[in-house]
């Protein structure tokens, strides 16, 4: 009698070692299969933010630089404490002077914002 038992003992443990082998070579395929996909794809911990500046600018440009700009030099005044003028003299003077407030691209090749842009925002 103890000799079946060891038998059938020794057959169940076979079955449990080779389902465990099984599972772990398959554990392995699937995380080596994971690690593949995540060093194939780029890392991107800050995902770029559309902020539409080509669009912000003509705005910009619409409501108060055109040549029939939406809002009065009165509106102007009123916004921004100068004139028209005196803050396009400024926002040149500023370009001429520091790199920081001229359009510019990023590393990724996207427009940064325009001359405009950060002046209105510096002033304002």
């Amino acid at each position: 009698m103890s000799s079946s038992f060891s038998s059938g003992s020794t057959d169940t443990l076979e079955a449990v070692k080779y389902f465990i082998n099984t599972v772990v070579a398959a554990t392995q395929l699937v995380l080596e299969e994971k690690e593949e996909e995540v060093s194939s794809q780029p890392r991107n911990r800050n995902p770029a933010i559309d902020r539409d500046r080509e669009s912000a600018h003509e705005i910009l440009v619409t409501d108060y630089f055109a040549d029939e700009p939406l809002y009065s030099e009165s509106i102007f005044r009123r916004r921004f404490r100068m004139s028209r003028r005196l803050f396009s003299r400024i926002a040149d003077d500023l370009a001429a002077y520091d790199p920081f407030f001229t359009l510019r691209y990023d590393a990724r090749g996207k427009r940064g914002f325009t001359t405009l842009q950060k002046c209105t925002a510096a002033i304002r």
